[in-house]
Protein backbone atom coordinates (compact mmCIF):
# COMPACT_ATOMS: atom_id res chain seq x y z
CA UNK A 1 0.00 0.00 0.00
CA UNK A 2 1.39 3.36 -0.96
CA UNK A 3 0.11 6.52 0.67
CA UNK A 4 0.79 9.53 -1.52
CA UNK A 5 0.60 12.97 0.04
CA UNK A 6 0.47 15.56 -2.72
CA UNK A 7 2.90 18.43 -2.16
CA UNK A 8 1.06 21.55 -1.01
CA UNK A 9 -2.12 19.43 -1.04
CA UNK A 10 -2.30 19.96 -4.81
CA UNK A 11 -3.19 16.95 -6.97
CA UNK A 12 -3.17 19.01 -10.19
CA UNK A 13 0.52 18.56 -11.09
CA UNK A 14 0.29 14.83 -10.38
CA UNK A 15 -2.67 14.34 -12.71
CA UNK A 16 -1.04 16.50 -15.38
CA UNK A 17 2.11 14.35 -15.35
CA UNK A 18 0.03 11.17 -15.31
CA UNK A 19 -1.84 12.31 -18.43
CA UNK A 20 1.43 13.25 -20.17
CA UNK A 21 3.60 10.26 -19.17
CA UNK A 22 1.34 7.57 -17.73
CA UNK A 23 1.96 5.79 -14.46
CA UNK A 24 5.67 5.13 -15.19
CA UNK A 25 5.78 1.81 -13.34
CA UNK A 26 9.00 -0.17 -13.44
CA UNK A 27 9.07 -3.80 -14.55
CA UNK A 28 7.81 -6.11 -11.82
CA UNK A 29 5.34 -3.61 -10.33
CA UNK A 30 1.62 -3.85 -11.07
CA UNK A 31 -0.96 -1.18 -10.26
CA UNK A 32 -4.04 -2.77 -8.60
CA UNK A 33 -6.31 0.14 -7.61
CA UNK A 34 -6.33 3.51 -5.89
CA UNK A 35 -8.54 5.70 -3.77
CA UNK A 36 -8.22 9.48 -3.53
CA UNK A 37 -9.22 11.42 -0.41
CA UNK A 38 -12.35 13.48 -0.97
CA UNK A 39 -10.40 16.69 -0.38
CA UNK A 40 -7.83 15.71 -3.06
CA UNK A 41 -4.81 16.02 -0.78
CA UNK A 42 -3.69 12.42 -0.81
CA UNK A 43 -4.15 9.04 -2.45
CA UNK A 44 -3.97 5.42 -1.36
CA UNK A 45 -2.55 3.13 -4.06
CA UNK A 46 -2.44 -0.63 -3.94
CA UNK A 47 0.51 -2.00 -5.87
CA UNK A 48 1.64 -5.58 -6.35
CA UNK A 49 5.36 -6.44 -6.37
CA UNK A 50 7.71 -9.01 -4.91
CA UNK A 51 9.64 -6.53 -2.74
CA UNK A 52 9.05 -2.98 -1.57
CA UNK A 53 12.39 -2.03 -3.12
CA UNK A 54 10.91 -2.74 -6.57
CA UNK A 55 8.85 0.44 -6.09
CA UNK A 56 11.91 2.69 -5.78
CA UNK A 57 12.19 3.75 -9.45
CA UNK A 58 8.51 4.70 -9.42
CA UNK A 59 8.85 6.60 -6.13
CA UNK A 60 11.85 8.45 -7.55
CA UNK A 61 9.92 9.42 -10.70
CA UNK A 62 7.21 11.13 -8.66
CA UNK A 63 9.07 12.33 -5.55
CA UNK A 64 9.22 15.95 -6.73
CA UNK A 65 5.40 16.09 -6.56
CA UNK A 66 4.50 13.57 -3.87
CA UNK A 67 5.64 12.50 -0.41
CA UNK A 68 5.33 8.72 -0.04
CA UNK A 69 4.72 6.24 2.72
CA UNK A 70 5.05 2.58 1.73
CA UNK A 71 3.37 -0.06 3.88
CA UNK A 72 3.81 -3.72 3.06
CA UNK A 73 0.40 -5.41 3.25
CA UNK A 74 -1.00 -8.87 2.63
CA UNK A 75 -4.47 -10.22 2.03
CA UNK A 76 -6.67 -11.19 4.98
CA UNK A 77 -6.46 -14.94 4.37
CA UNK A 78 -2.66 -14.89 4.41
CA UNK A 79 -2.63 -12.71 7.52
CA UNK A 80 -5.01 -15.10 9.29
CA UNK A 81 -2.70 -18.03 8.47
CA UNK A 82 0.36 -16.14 9.62
CA UNK A 83 -0.97 -14.39 12.74
CA UNK A 84 -3.91 -16.59 13.75
CA UNK A 85 -2.71 -19.14 16.19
Amino acid sequence: MVIERFRKGDAGPVYARFQARGRMLPAGVTYVDSWVAADGTHCYQLMDCETASALQPWLDAWSDLVDFEVIEVTDSATAAEHFGR
